[in-house]
């Protein structure tokens, strides 16, 4: 169940009150007039099944709440009412596969943001991935896969593909590029100061690695692990299972990718600087268009779900 928190104006709050009452899954619907002081107005709160959340979420925007006052949701860990769960009963399709598109798209657009933490996690992802790549440790390659923050931009540039959102693809895409460019610029300044130190050397780069040399080797294999791994990112960000995340984040060479780019061009190999970028833009890409297509059959089931209960009920 999700709680909504409303702050309506006073002349809009019996068109909020009908709205609740209309939408199918909704309980617990309080009315407290003139309780708001910032903005001034009414304050309304209801619980609603999260299958049965978008819908009301797109009918409280189309009505300019989200202006005129303020939509605020959280999620409720626990619920002990027999009306919560008769409205979960009465919502469409399961909670555990509702879209919440507002909520995926606010998600995203903060994960996308080009932020300083953004830059320092990449980077030092980047970095880790670096000694793993030279040492050929398989350890330090996944704890740089599961620092990495790059599938939120990736998860960006799906959600502004499916929902036509433009300003977010780009700040999407800036955080990508930007991210990986910096990343990789002060990681080849890291590959030569631990030359300098003895601590890495083209011999090592150069050498046997069973372990790591598959970063600057791209196959058709990178391609669909990548694609499987975009989809299931999307899900466990579309069915708030976040803890998947997890498992996405070290399936796919992205990070490792970059930094074997990296120390390989900081010792003039371009043969594996072109390998690994190859590697880094194919898993990439096969995020992203696994990402958009999974969003895109979720919208399309959703809306046939929602279609039938229509009928339903008008029925």
């Amino acid at each position: 169940m999700l709680h909504l928190r409303l702050i309506t104006p006073a002349d809009r709050t019996d068109d909020v009150v009908r709205l609740i009452e209309g939408t199918i899954g909704t309980a617990h619907l309080c009315v407290l007039p003139g309780a708001a002081r910032d903005p001034r107005g009414d304050l309304v709160m209801c619980d609603v099944a999260r299958e049965a959340g978008d819908d009301l979420l797109s009918g409280l925007r189309r009505m300019g709440l989200d202006t005129s006052g303020s939509i605020a949701v959280e999620d409720i860990g626990l619920s002990l009412s027999e009306r919560a769960d008769k409205a979960e009963a009465e919502a469409p399709g399961e909670s555990a596969d509702a879209v919440l598109w507002e909520h995926l798209a606010d998600a995203t657009h903060e994960e996308s943001t080009l932020s300083v933490a953004y830059l320092a996690f990449l980077t030092l992802a980047t970095m880790i991935a670096a000694c793993g790549v030279v040492l050929d440790n398989a350890i330090l390659i996944v704890g740089a896969m599961a620092v990495g923050p790059e599938f939120g931009p990736l998860a960006g540039i799906s959600t502004a593909a499916v929902q036509r959102r433009p300003r977010l693809a780009l700040r999407s895409v800036i955080a990508l590029l930007v991210g990986f460019a910096v990343a990789m610029a002060v990681t080849v300044g890291f590959s030569f100061f631990m030359d300098a130190v003895g601590l890495f050397s083209q011999e090592r780069l150069h050498g046997d690695r069973p372990q790591t040399g598959f970063v600057y080797a791209p196959d058709w294999f990178s391609f669909v692990v990548a694609v499987l791994a975009g989809a299931a990112g999307t899900l466990s960000l579309t069915s708030a299972k976040s803890g998947a995340l997890v498992g996405v984040a070290i399936s796919v060479t992205t990070v490792p990718a970059a930094a074997n780019a990296a120390v390989a061009l900081s010792y003039g190999d371009l043969v594996q600087t072109r390998g690994s970028t190859e590697q880094l833009l194919l898993n990439l890409l096969g995020i992203v268009l696994a990402g958009t297509v999974t969003l895109l059959v979720q919208k399309r089931l959703w809306a046939r779900q929602h279609e039938r209960l229509r009928r339903r009920t008008e029925a």
